[in-house]
């Protein structure tokens, strides 16, 4: 009966220690990338601030390609919603919503996930003319872990997962736009 007592008080022990330190870990975080691409900001703009043509530039629409996807709205615009639906835990569900466009230099986003977890997270992609024929893209990604949930941030390195994938979508972004 000691044993046992001395391993609950110890197991109790970890796990207040575990939501007294989430207290103090942040709760948000950002990931931005950017690359520049060889190609007049107009143009790159006009491409970018649809999100169908994510299918052809994001990493995360080509995780599956026999996922379903649904789009209701007008593509480039405020309101315009694109879903997705895959078995594979890795893409799950969710939808994207065009929140705000400020035309020729940035598109925000919504992102709602379903499955395989529910949260929200924003967007953005801006881009900024360098010169006549150069464009920075800076694409940004925000989201919010909620107490205690937020502890993961101290083991999950998010900077990296997402950031590798954002790099991999620019870079598949220039590849296409600069053909």
């Amino acid at each position: 009966m000691k044993i046992l007592k001395g391993t609950l008080f110890f197991l109790g022990s970890i796990i207040a220690l575990a939501l007294i330190i989430a207290l103090f870990v942040p709760k948000n975080y950002t990931i931005d990338r950017n690359i520049t691409i060889d190609k007049p900001t107009t143009e790159v703009f006009d491409y970018v601030k649809y999100l169908k043509n994510q299918d052809d530039f994001s990493k995360w629409a080509n995780m599956d390609p026999g996922m379903t996807k649904t789009y209701t709205g007008t593509d480039g615009q405020p309101g315009f919603i694109s879903a997705w639906d895959s078995q594979n835990d890795d893409v799950g569900k969710g939808e994207q919503e065009i929140l705000k466009i400020t035309d020729g230099s940035r598109i925000d986003y919504e992102l709602r996930f379903i499955k395989p977890f529910e949260s929200t997270s924003l967007a953005y992609i801006e881009t900024k003319s360098i010169s006549a024929n150069q464009t920075k893209v800076t694409w940004s990604f925000s989201g919010h872990m909620n107490y205690p949930m937020n502890l993961m941030l101290l083991f999950m390195n998010f900077e990296k997962m997402i950031g590798e994938d954002l790099d991999t979508g620019l870079a598949n972004l220039k590849e296409r736009l600069e053909q």
